[in-house]
Order: structure tokens, then C-alpha cells, then sequence
């Protein structure tokens, strides 16, 4: 697999970032989901967004949908959904 771009990231995730990374909070292994609440896909861009910023990562190649990204939640995704003190907020801010 290979690394992510950013090992750690001052972003917080977006809406839809944040929704989805949650799902692996109460998963086995953190497996991330391919589909919503409403059984929809979830969005390409918001998987690899993700990705990229070291919240996910990539868990296996499922050979019969090549196209599917099977992920599973970092630690380092936890901890961007993790709640933050509002001193570290606006130490941040400023």
C-alpha cells in the first residue's frame, strides 16, 4: 500500500468526510463502508480525499469489483474525529 501523502493533518474532515470515517468507528477492524444509510455509493472524491489525507486507507483489492475502494479507518482518522478542546481551537485559529 502505499503511504499517504500527509502522515498527519491540522484539517478537519468535512461533513460527508466526517460521516463516513465514523462508520469505522464501531467496525471490525474499522472497516469503512461502501455504501450509505440510503444505499447509495458513497462518493469517489470523499473516499479519496480521505485517503490522501491519511484518515483511511486502503484494506484489500476485492478482485470481482476492481473498481471498489474496500477501506478501513487510521488512527489517524480517529483522532481527526476525535473532539477538540476549544484552547487548541483558537490556538489554531490565530
Amino acid at each position: 500500500m502505499a503511504a499517504p501523502r500527509r502522515t498527519t493533518s491540522r484539517r478537519r474532515p468535512t461533513e460527508a468526510q466526517a460521516a463516513w470515517l465514523r462508520n469505522g468507528l464501531d467496525q471490525p477492524g474499522g472497516k469503512l463502508p461502501l455504501f450509505d444509510g440510503d444505499g447509495q455509493r458513497v462518493k469517489r472524491q470523499t473516499i479519496e480525499s480521505c485517503l490522501k489525507s491519511g484518515w483511511a486507507e486502503r484494506w484489500f483489492h476485492n478482485p470481482l469489483k476492481p473498481d471498489w475502494l474496500v477501506c478501513r479507518l487510521t488512527d489517524t482518522g480517529r483522532a481527526a474525529l476525535a473532539p477538540r478542546p476549544a484552547a487548541q481551537e483558537l490556538a489554531q485559529a490565530e
